[in-house]
């Protein structure tokens, strides 16, 4: 009988979208084959504090909310339960969203164990966290991206773009901190917004067109695959948080209502993004079509939303890869860079 592959789900985290995450994370526990895989829950709290669990349950919002009784803390600082658990598994899971998760923190973190683990890694995982970096590097790579200034600490408001503009918290997901500033009053307070949230800001001119989003599996070797393209339709002004996760706040469309030549530009350029970051296992990149057909990337999420009826998931169920068979591929994926990567020497 061949032994069940052990593996270390973690979910939660201290960032906005911990609630996403959770419910991501429930939707992966139940879909994975209990056949196949025996499962460990590590729920990390908005505090930042590391729980163990087994089951739903222990993935449930009440059992990760900050409490008097003890848990452990960041698994690494001692002989702990989740340190423990950590070196037991075959394989990791992260599924998290946002800053201390999907920006390369937990990454080098099981970088460090030596622990296989789904998705990119530490120096994808950071750039394409931070917009700015992650506009420039494809920029270089001749990968067409909105036009921005990015405002450091001490920087004065800067628009050479007209109104209205949008401005991004640089290194934050979900939409959070992002606002459309229509006029100067608007820009001012929208930076104030955007600077509680991160040191570095970006103001980006506003792209009209068609949202459209489009997924990508692999590793570096086959080439990675893209899905079929999707496309977004908010029920607001623009896609915000509450048009990204409030029921009934947007519409996804499969396949996009694009040319079928668009579309095919659009699943290379998500491809070539990929490559360019140096992103393994799985993405979900944005981008926006223009009345004249010109594809724009937005922006690329190493772990993109990961319910059922996620845009990433739905992308591939309608390219012919159920939900359960992504996760399998996606766990088969990270021990293929694991045992790449182990005939390096350092």
């Amino acid at each position: 009988m061949t032994r069940r592959l052990r593996v270390a789900l973690i979910a939660g985290g201290r960032s906005s979208e911990h609630e996403i995450s959770l419910a991501s994370a429930r939707s992966v526990l139940e879909a994975l084959d209990p056949g196949r895989y025996e499962v460990t829950t590590v729920a990390i709290e908005r505090s930042g504090r590391w729980t163990l669990g087994e089951g739903a349950q222990a993935l449930e919002r009440e059992s990760v909310v900050p409490t008097q009784s003890p848990v452990e803390s960041l698994p690494v600082l001692a002989d702990s339960a989740p340190a423990r658990a950590l070196g037991e598994v075959d394989v990791a899971l992260p599924i998290l969203h946002g800053p201390f998760g999907e920006d390369g923190t937990v990454q080098g973190l099981l970088e460090l164990a030596g622990i296989p683990y789904v998705g990119a890694g530490v120096a994808a995982s950071a750039l394409c966290m931070d917009k700015d970096l992650f506009k420039a590097v494809l920029r270089d790579r001749g990968i067409p991206v909105a036009r921005n200034v990015t405002l450091r600490l001490g920087d004065e408001i800067e628009n050479p773009f007209g109104f209205p503009v949008f401005v991004k918290p640089a290194r934050l997901g979900s939409s959070v901190g992002i606002s459309k500033a229509h006029d100067e009053a608007e820009l001012v307070a929208a930076v104030a917004l955007a600077r509680r949230h991160d040191e570095k800001v970006l103001v980006e001119e506003l792209l009209t067109g068609t949202e459209v989003e489009c997924g990508v599996l692999g590793n570096l070797r086959p080439a990675p695959v893209a899905s079929v393209v999707g496309e977004i339709v908010p029920h607001a002004e623009w896609y915000d948080y509450a048009a990204k996760y409030d029921v009934g706040g947007s519409d996804i469309v499969i396949p996009a209502r694009i040319p079928d030549e668009v579309a095919a530009r659009v699943q290379a350029l998500a491809v070539d993004a990929f490559v360019a970051t140096d992103c393994e296992g799985m993405a979900r990149v944005d981008f926006f079509v223009r009345e004249d057909g010109e594809v724009v990337v937005n922006e690329l999420n190493t772990i993109p939303g990961f319910t059922p009826t996620s845009v990433y998931a739905s992308l591939f169920a309608a390219s012919g890869i159920p939900y359960a068979e992504l996760l399998d591929r996606l766990i088969q994926l990270a021990l293929e860079r694991h045992e790449r990567r182990s005939s390096l020497e350092y």
